[in-house]
């Protein structure tokens, strides 16, 4: 019986151990361990070309940014879908655009994303509808792109292509949806993603109000915006395309919404105005 509970308080020890070495140290040698491999020079090319600004990056900037995407593609699974094969251009391209936003943030975010599904072109998410009466039908839209909640981006790679074609028209589906992934850390995608502190939630609060309700006043009466008028659909959407306009239009955003050009600036701890000036 005395064996018997020594060798249960045994292992039980070294469980508690293993649990301890995964918890508490495993994440700093798997992190170093990424450091310290190299970055291909074939990824850099490919970064260098879909990045242009790239070389207006700092060197801490750029090798933090070569980690991202080494980690990026360690931790999450590209799929290729209706007969798209995945390839490195297509890992690099959406890889590099997704850990732009997380640039100089602190520690590793995307972490309940698992995989990165693309399509050729143009796809068709398949959903049932439920009217105010309680039928249900089913509904056909063709998407660009979408988040999901599961720990999954879906991307039509022509799309992707057409928006690392031109890095300054306000229209980038990978940031788009993946600040719908940043979005989310907070439970919800709401439109309020994790602040710094909880003081900054209420300048937040306000300066979004304000900046959506004028695109929703502009939609309707027909009139031009910076912003794209999709970010009128809801509070998460106004954030995405808020988040497209001030990484492609930061000198544009920062003159005609300064506010919300701050508010962007204070979470995503960039001011992309600096690269695209030496570019």
């Amino acid at each position: 019986m005395e064996t018997r509970f020594l060798i249960a308080l045994l292992l039980l020890l070294l469980l508690v151990c293993a649990v301890i070495f995964f918890v508490v140290f495993w994440p700093g040698i798997r992190r170093r361990r990424i450091q310290q491999e190299p970055f291909p020079e074939a990824w850099l090319k490919t970064v260098q070309h879909r990045l242009p600004f790239y070389s207006s990056l700092d060197s801490v900037q750029q090798s933090r940014l070569q980690y991202l995407i080494k980690r990026f593609l360690h931790d999450h699974q590209f799929i290729g879908c209706a007969g798209l094969e995945i390839d490195d251009e297509i890992r690099i391209t959406v890889a590099a655009q997704a850990c732009l936003l997380i640039l100089n943030k602190k520690g590793y975010h995307y972490r309940s994303l698992k995989s990165v599904l693309v399509y050729p072109s143009t796809f068709v998410a398949t959903r049932e509808v439920r009217d105010d009466l309680g039928l249900v039908s089913t509904n056909h839209t063709a998407l660009l792109g979408e988040s999901w909640s599961q720990g999954k981006v879906v991307l039509a790679w022509d799309n992707v292509e057409k928006g690392v074609r031109n890095l300054t028209d306000g229209h980038n589906v990978v940031l788009h949806e993946f600040a719908h992934q940043l979005d989310g850390e907070s439970g919800v995608v709401n439109g309020a993603p994790i602040l710094q502190t909880r003081g900054a939630y209420k300048s937040w609060a306000h300066v979004f109000h304000e900046e959506y309700e004028e695109l929703n006043f502009r939609k309707q009466n027909n009139y031009k915006s910076l912003l794209d008028d999709y970010g009128a659909t809801n509070p998460a959407e106004f954030f995405a395309v808020a988040t497209e306009t001030f990484f492609e239009r930061p000198t544009e955003m920062f003159a005609h919404h300064r506010e919300l050009f701050q508010e962007l600036a204070a979470y995503y701890q960039v001011d992309p105005k600096q690269w695209l000036s030496h570019d």
